[in-house]
């Protein structure tokens, strides 16, 4: 049950690269389309879909925890997917959030800029100014996705198995490589514990989605959640001791969980900020 997670450039032709590879190795292709099918069944709207969807979030007002919650819940829809094994997760942070598992292949897809204009400006009949415009905005907006949500510098080719320069590669030698690559020892070796790991994961994005949508956290921050089968613990910070309690029977009450240990601490910072 090998897993390919795709970084891209806009306009590498990344996407034509991971349906070839999809169709060759019978994996599932993770991409917008089939997020967008699986949506409904998930509780998240079209419209909210469009709003958050690999884009950065925010936590600071009860809408942008909605919009948190729901980026949660495109994250549920990509590893119910990735549980089942032999996928490609096209975007979206897909190794960040598999990064404990280790039978996944880690994809990045580069390219000379001007040639990414050229070729999105054909793609899509635009002109070359409207396609440099529109990388731009998509590059800060992947990048600053991946550096908000995970930590991480999306440029960093140590995050990454392998880096492809589409400039300099024919896509049939990158298939190639990609597909000589998935069969590597040590991916199949890591695949029976890939599983319980993913599990964990889900119930961690279940409890943190639940928290999210709560009317009754009306600050609420995210905690740090650990998952050890359905024991939890939780750790952070809170403005008040009912809030607190309420939390921790938020969490005891997510399908999965059997235990809660919390370290989360009363900080009443929101009286502290409205002094200053």
């Amino acid at each position: 049950m090998a897993i390919i997670t795709i970084s891209r450039e806009m306009g590498t032709g990344a996407f034509q690269i991971a349906t070839e590879i999809a169709q060759k190795l019978k994996y599932t292709l993770i991409d917008g389309p089939r997020i967008k099918s699986l949506a409904a069944k998930y509780g998240l709207t079209p419209e909210m879909l469009q709003m958050v969807d690999e884009k950065p979030p925010s936590y600071v007002t009860a809408e942008d925890r909605k919009r948190a919650a729901a980026l949660n819940v495109i994250e549920l829809i990509i590893l119910d997917l990735a549980r089942k094994g032999n996928v490609i997760i096209y975007g979206r942070g897909g190794q960040d959030l598999l990064k404990e598992c280790r039978n996944v292949l880690r994809l990045r897809f580069i390219a000379d800029f001007e040639e990414r204009v050229e070729r999105f400006a054909e793609r899509e009949w635009i002109d070359p100014d409207m396609a440099r415009s529109l990388i731009r905005r998509s590059d800060l907006q992947r990048g600053g996705f991946i550096h908000f949500y995970f930590d991480r510098d999306w440029h960093d080719p140590n995050h990454y198995d392998l880096v492809f320069n589409t400039s300099r590669l024919s896509e049939s030698t990158i298939i190639d490589s990609i597909l000589a690559t998935v069969k590597e020892p040590a991916i199949k070796e890591s695949e029976k514990s890939a599983v319980a790991v993913i599990d964990s994961v889900i119930l961690s994005k279940k409890i943190e989605t639940a928290l999210l949508n709560s009317p009754v956290l009306e600050d609420y921050r995210p905690f740090t959640i650990a998952v050890n089968k359905g024991a939890i613990s939780i750790s952070g910070y809170i403005i008040s001791e009912i809030q607190k309690k309420a939390a921790i029977e938020i969490v005891k009450s997510v399908k999965g969980v059997t235990s809660v240990t919390e370290d989360i601490h009363v900080v009443d910072y929101k009286a502290y900020k409205e002094k200053m």
